[in-house]
Parts: C-alpha cells; structure tokens; sequence
C-alpha cells in the first residue's frame, strides 16, 4: 500500500502518510493517486489545486464555504512546517464545536484530508513555508466564512503568541463559534 491512512477520533478526518522513498540523492515520493487513495479508503474527485506561500507567523483562517458551495480539502506542506487546525461544524455530530490539530512538515509524508462541513486554518512555524491543498470544488466567495482564530471557546494553541501573529483583517474580524453562519448537517 503506497499510502498508510489514520484516523483522528473526528469522523471523516484523516491523516494519510504516503510512502517515501530515500536515498543518497534525496527522496522521492507519490503524493497523490486517486486509485490508490481509493483503495485506501480516501474516494474524493478534486477539480482545483491551490497553493499558498507564508512566513514564519503568518496565520490562515479558519475558512469554509457553506453549502452547496463546500469543499473537501487534502492539504500537503511542500516546505516549512505548520500548525494545522480544523473545527467541526456538523451539527448533530459526536464531535461538534470540537477542534483538531496537528503540526505537518515537509520532512515527512503526512497530509491531511479535511471533509466538507469544517472550518480550517493554518500557522506557518517556519520563514519559508509553502503548503498546496487539493480541493472538491470551486472556490466560491460568496459562500465563503470563517470562525475567530483566537475564539475562546476553542482554545486552539497555535504555537505562536497573538502578538507575534501575521493575520489578514478578514480573518482577524470573523466571528466566534457560536455566532458564525453554517449550514453543515452531522450525516448528509
């Protein structure tokens, strides 16, 4: 099996380790195969890649898009490093209002698949941090939202102290959990 798939105790959210190969000359590694995904048990159909490039501090999110404008993400760091957090906004779900981190590295093989129905968002640890993420569908920014980084209702440790945080306007001015607009439902 090119690619080793673990489950987090959030349903749905996945981290997948593929396969490296080393050697004197470095690494190679296939970091992606729908096929093999398939069989893993990862069956999603991406239609756009995107790719963002950040400096050390630098905080993303957490993003979303309501339905039916939703997107599935498989996230990759093809350098530098990150902390990476996801929220569940499925109502009904075991799970709701709960989030989940988990640092990445371009080092290793680790991705991670965030399904539809969650929020995102990202710190980069390092000065040349560069991550790309596969998605389901199309951006669509009239669908797009987002919920407080600092929120503290859910305590996500970043890493990094507020003061020290490199955070867009947008993404600083969401609201919190209990205030911010979704539409997700536990089980569709």
């Amino acid at each position: 099996m090119s690619f080793n798939v673990i489950e987090t105790g959030i349903e749905g959210l996945r981290i997948i380790q593929a396969r490296i190969f080393r050697d004197e000359r470095g690494y190679f590694l296939e970091s992606y195969s729908r096929h093999k995904l398939k069989e893993a048990g990862v069956d999603y159909s991406f239609v756009q890649d995107n790719i963002s490039r950040s400096k050390r501090g630098v905080l993303r999110g957490l993003h979303y898009q309501l339905d039916p404008m939703s997107q599935t993400k498989l996230l990759t760091v093809m350098s530098g490093r990150i902390i990476d957090a996801v929220v569940d906004l499925r109502k009904g779900s075991p799970t709701y209002g709960k989030h989940y981190t988990v640092e990445l590295n371009s080092e290793d093989s680790s991705m991670v698949i965030i399904p539809k129905g969650f929020a995102h968002g990202f710190v980069s640890l390092s000065d040349d941090t560069v991550i790309m993420y596969k998605c389901d569908n199309y951006y669509s920014p009239e669908h797009e939202r987002g919920v407080k980084f600092n929120d503290p209702d859910l305590s996500i440790n970043w890493k990094i102290p507020e003061d020290e945080l490199i955070i867009a306007d947008r993404d600083r001015n969401f609201p919190c959990f209990a205030d911010a607009e979704m539409n997700f439902v536990y089980g569709k």
